[in-house]
């Protein structure tokens, strides 16, 4: 006689927080500014703001913009800041930094504005093994998001988990 099989994971009431769900699609741009340097390292005031009148800015429609210099160079606010505002109706997002803090600075802005009240008392399991370029901080700042709202929280798939976290159970 065989049993049937059953599959308790289907049937628990794990609820799965994949962070791929919330990757937004746009390309991913990192503008080095050295070119626009006085061999690569001096910034001149007046050549810079005439590489940014020339500078193609539709390039950059709709693309996530990491801010950079790739060189020694110490390169004042009031440079990124000019950079931002031809960026700014343009580009989705503009950081300083590289494309990792990029991503975390995109996914910092989804998940705060995340609204979790689905999560609410039940157990959460926090999908690991990404496809798409999810920055291992998204991970962190899922965890301190959802710990309000989850009973439990658990990272990676359903049949292989770690916990992490378990709400306190409240005497009475």
């Amino acid at each position: 006689m065989e049993k049937e099989i059953i599959n308790r994971v289907a049937n628990s009431k794990l609820v799965v927080f994949d962070l791929e769900d919330y990757y937004p699609e746009g390309k991913r741009i990192l503008l080095d500014v050295k070119d626009w340097l006085f061999e690569g390292f001096v910034l001149r005031e007046k050549e810079f703001r005439t590489h940014l009148k020339e500078h193609d800015w539709t390039q950059y429609q709709d693309c996530y913009v990491a801010l950079t210099c790739t060189t020694d160079a110490i390169i004042p606010a009031w440079a990124y800041m000019l950079i931002t505002i031809e960026l700014e109706a343009i580009s989705k997002t503009t950081i300083i930094g590289d494309l990792e803090q990029l991503e975390t600075s995109v996914y910092q802005n989804i998940i705060n504005n995340l609204n979790l009240d689905e999560y609410a008392g039940k157990p959460v399991i926090i999908k690991g093994c990404a496809h798409k370029p999810v920055p291992r901080n998204a991970y962190l700042m899922a965890t301190e998001r959802l710990k309000p709202f989850a009973s439990s929280i658990m990272y990676g798939e359903a049949c292989s988990s770690v916990p992490l976290y378990k709400k306190p159970k409240i005497k009475s």
